[in-house]
């Protein structure tokens, strides 16, 4: 995710938490970010345990699998 929207999350909440709050489209833009950001962390996430490998103490190594 592009670090301006990372920033514009951030201006929209610390907006949220003032007197003025936020209007109805700054909350839809508020929701439609969120939902990008969680979705971007996901998929790294995934990606990070993708590549993520269990060493056992004899030495060999093999993939961290999905739970069944």
């Amino acid at each position: 995710m592009e670090q301006a929207k990372i920033e514009r999350i951030n201006a929209l909440a610390k907006k949220a938490k003032s007197p003025e709050g936020l209007t109805p489209e700054e909350m839809v833009e508020r929701d439609l970010l969120r939902q990008e950001y969680i979705a971007a962390y996901r998929n790294n996430l995934v990606a990070q345990l993708e590549n993520t490998y269990i060493v056992e103490p004899d030495g060999t190594k093999h993939k961290l699998g999905q739970k069944p």
